[in-house]
């Protein structure tokens, strides 16, 4: 097994684990940030909460792209 295989089983086992966990907290946050804007009476309280569940999103996808670009970077690296 060559270093660069190595070095891509360990990137590849750590996104998956960082994408599970950011997935799992990130999809708390957003059920609580979800029933805080229900329940929530000030009108101000609601659109604060919009903004927390578009931050939310936001930040899942960001994670999610960061994730693939890694994984291309590193497959592009072991072409040459």
């Amino acid at each position: 097994m060559s270093d660069l295989s190595l070095l891509q089983a360990v990137l590849d086992r750590w996104i998956s684990m960082g994408q599970a966990l950011v997935a799992s907290i990130g999809a708390l946050a957003f059920v609580l940030a979800f029933l805080y804007k229900m329940i929530a009476i000030e009108p101000r309280a609601v659109m604060e909460a919009k903004r927390w569940i578009g931050r939310i999103v936001f930040g899942t996808i960001g994670v999610e792209l960061a994730g693939t670009l890694v994984k291309v970077l590193v497959s592009a690296a072991s072409v040459h």
